[in-house]
């Protein structure tokens, strides 16, 4: 009788231990072949390539790499002495064609007031044309001066953003030309994650399907919602050949790796403990579950395959 009991508890053991291999392999069977998560994510942001808009020899630095700034704050100074002198000329030039204007015009007042016995139809057409040109050469003049005062502003480069100066390379005493960027601000509030899911997890993908995005380092993720998925990605075979015609792979092997589609996370919250920098890598878990103690999170910082 002590002996068929302790068979029976044998087999219920034996039993309970595989229907729990059973589940737990269903389990992680269904995880990591149809779940919505990938080891494969990263943070991105926007980068504003900041370039003079003027050229000039800086005179002044006010920024150190990796410094903070808000919009507005000065970056650099270049030389004004150039510009100031450009204004003085221009604000001259205005003063001049202004007095020409007022004497023209005088002229012109003068010549419309006489009968055609005391002037020509010609001479008073000639009058009234040179009043003309003179309103003309002076509206000119203040568009000028109003450039060079642009101009003279623009020698105080700021920050068109709220962010981070990054690799820093500018040093007082460096030209600065015109259009060619020489510093780089990281936009603080543009910051997001990619995750690229293999094509046969995007089913269960939905935009604002709540997201958390583990960085490698930190045991608190960061949190936000599905954005937008891709509608594309480059595909070798759409490269035309020396004629025009398509370039298609003819090697096809059994074994099909599924494609990757960025899927773009917004983020909602990042933890005080975390310091966000573009490159960092995450894993990526989308769904109701999408949660830092779920099992799935915890699968996914445990164990690494090639999801």
């Amino acid at each position: 009788m002590l002996g068929q009991a302790r068979r029976t508890v044998r087999v219920a053991a034996t039993v309970a231990i595989l229907a729990a291999a059973l589940f737990a392999g269903v389990v992680i069977w269904t995880h990591y072949v149809s779940g919505p998560w990938t080891r494969d994510g990263q943070v991105l942001v926007n980068v504003v390539n900041i370039a003079p808009e003027v050229s000039g020899r800086i005179i002044t630095l006010h920024v150190a790499d990796n410094q903070e700034v808000r919009r507005g704050d000065l970056l650099y100074d270049i030389d004004p002495v150039d510009y100031e002198v450009a204004v003085a000329t221009a604000e001259a030039n205005v003063n001049s064609r202004q007095a020409d204007l007022k004497t023209k015009q005088e002229q012109a007042a003068r010549r419309a007031s006489l009968t055609t016995l005391s002037t020509s139809t010609e001479e008073l057409q000639r009058f009234q044309g040179d009043s003309e040109i003179a309103a003309a050469a002076y509206a000119s003049a203040v568009a000028q001066a109003s450039q060079a005062r642009i101009d003279l502003k623009r020698t105080h480069v700021v920050s068109p953003v709220d962010g981070y100066v990054t690799n820093l390379q500018l040093r007082q005493g460096d030209y600065a030309t015109k259009g060619t960027r020489n510093i780089a601000v990281v936009d603080r509030d543009s910051f997001w994650v990619v995750g690229y899911f293999e094509e046969t997890k995007l089913r269960g993908i939905r935009v604002g399907d709540p997201a958390v995005a583990a960085l490698m380092g930190y045991p608190d993720p960061v949190r936000g919602h599905v954005e937008s998925v891709a509608r594309g990605i480059n595909t070798p075979n759409t490269v035309p050949g020396e004629l025009g015609l398509a370039t298609v792979n003819p090697v096809f092997t059994w074994v099909r790796l599924a494609q990757r589609i960025p899927v773009r996370i917004h983020i909602d919250h990042v933890p005080d403990t975390v310091h966000l920098a573009a490159g960092m890598t995450a894993t990526v878990t989308v769904g109701p579950d999408a949660a830092p103690d779920s099992a799935r999170g915890a699968l996914s910082r445990l164990v690494s395959p090639g999801s």
